[in-house]
């Protein structure tokens, strides 16, 4: 975690504003004690940046206080604060991470925000995965549909997942230019 932590101090560093805040920052990112942590997630008036490195380092920590920033983090609309969000729900191992996910990839109104939580998806391997995969990926494969993206992330977890079920969503990708080469590769992963 500590290659991770470092990614995150630095990224998280540039929203930083006056000394205040660079003190702040150097305690959130040196503090051992969960309890100072999760202080932080219930403060007001807290930066972002703030909430996130003390919700990152809760849930690597395997504390369950962090599940729900954590949760909102992933569907932010900052790509970064998303990996970071989903690379600490993994580690938690919470067991509504899945359901979480799922929700949020299967979302309408956030489906450009989806593209991290389809591959958290991917990577619990959980119940939920296929079947939000597969409703995620049957949306996106109306013609126009800008979100191709995010199919492509379904498509290669579906292959990933090798789930049967998967099959029917898997051969109509075949017919979409930007999926065909993914969709024949996951088809041949199915059993």
């Amino acid at each position: 975690m500590d290659a991770d932590l470092d990614d995150l101090a630095r990224r998280t560093r540039r929203e930083v504003s006056g000394p205040h805040e660079e003190e702040l920052h150097r305690r959130l990112t040196a503090v051992a004690d969960p309890d100072d942590l999760a202080a932080v997630l219930t403060e007001t008036q807290r930066p972002l940046w703030a909430r996130e490195i003390a919700a990152f380092r809760l849930g690597c920590a395997g504390d369950r206080r962090a599940f729900e920033p954590l949760v909102l983090l992933l569907n932010h609309r900052d790509p970064d604060r998303c990996v970071s969000a989903s690379y600490a729900l993994t580690r938690l191992g919470d067991p509504r991470t899945a359901q979480a996910a799922a929700a949020l990839a299967t979302n309408e109104r956030r489906v450009a925000y989806a593209l991290t939580p389809v591959r958290l998806l991917t990577a619990l391997r959980a119940p939920e995965s296929a079947p939000a995969l597969i409703t995620t990926l049957n949306r996106r494969l109306t013609p126009g549909d800008p979100h191709w993206r995010v199919a492509l992330a379904c498509v290669e977890g579906l292959g990933a997942l090798a789930d049967e079920r998967a099959r029917p969503v898997l051969r109509t990708a075949l017919t979409h230019p930007r999926l065909s080469a993914a969709a024949s590769a996951a088809l041949s992963r199915l059993p």
